[in-house]
């Protein structure tokens, strides 16, 4: 009888943006089932206590390096750093990104470069480094973060969600050019997830979040994605590739994070 294998334990894994929120949340999840994580962040000072907490409570080892994800030298050295440290890389999760709002009018070349640049372009140069350590050993699997708003319309954030649906397409693409590497690539699409700046803008702390068991949620947990991405870090995904599951509770009238956080 078939038994799924939901297992990291011994795996290598790269995740960027880890110092808060949902990279958090995915790096302390993966470690506690016994992955050796590799952390960044763009601040050592930030990095540094998230890889306290897992070496101390987690079965998983952690690195943490500062790296900056749009600077290609920072991104190379990163994964040096994780190779000499953990030997190959498994898995690599894309989850370093940000944003801002702002009438696409009113967004200057510059915010649009910078968004651009943090959300795809760093997904990019992460996926190219990795990626050939990965096709020189036995594969991996590549884990890209993108947006609900990368899905649908989201007023106030053409730039994000510009961004957010291009990595769902390179997602799609480099699902059919790494397979016979033995890469399998995927996405996934948060909702409305509890995240620092959004327990700022919102006012919601975790005391009062509803529980995660309860679908019929406005917002969600870290833990919430976290689950997903070792989902499709697991043999029990092994079917999986080119696919972006969507992460989210019950739809939302206006159907934007801009709605949701009250900036309509």
């Amino acid at each position: 009888m078939h038994t799924p294998d939901y297992s990291i334990a011994g795996e290598t894994v790269v995740i960027t943006g880890a110092s808060q929120g949902i990279g958090r949340s995915i790096a302390e999840t993966l470690a506690a089932g016994g992955a050796n994580v590799a952390i960044c962040s763009r601040a050592q000072e930030r990095i540094d206590p998230v890889a306290e907490t897992i070496e101390e409570e987690c079965a998983g080892e952690a690195l943490a390096v500062e790296c900056n994800v749009r600077d290609r030298d920072d991104v190379e050295a990163f994964v040096e750093r994780t190779t000499e440290e953990f030997g190959s890389i498994d898995c690599l999760v894309n989850n370093a990104g940000g944003e801002f709002v702002a009438p696409f009018e009113e967004i200057s070349p510059n915010g649009w470069n910078a968004i651009v640049d943090l959300n795809l372009n760093g997904t990019v140069h992460c996926t190219q480094v990795v990626g050939e350590t990965m096709r020189e050993g036995d594969g991996g699997r590549i884990v890209n973060l993108s947006s609900v708003n990368g899905q649908h319309a989201a007023p106030g954030e053409s730039h994000y969600g510009a961004a957010k649906a291009a990595i769902i397409r390179l997602t799609e693409t480099l699902a059919v050019e790494w397979a016979e590497d033995g890469i399998r690539v995927n996405c996934v699409a948060p909702g409305l997830i509890q995240t620092p700046g959004v327990a700022d803008t919102l006012g919601i702390e975790s005391e009062a979040m509803p529980p995660r068991e309860q679908a019929n949620r406005r917002i969600g947990y870290g833990e919430d994605v976290a689950d997903v991405v070792q989902f499709l870090c697991s043999p029990a995904a092994s079917f999986m590739t080119g696919e972006t599951v969507t992460v989210k509770g019950v739809p939302r009238p206006g159907n934007s994070m801009e709605h949701d956080l009250g900036l309509e």
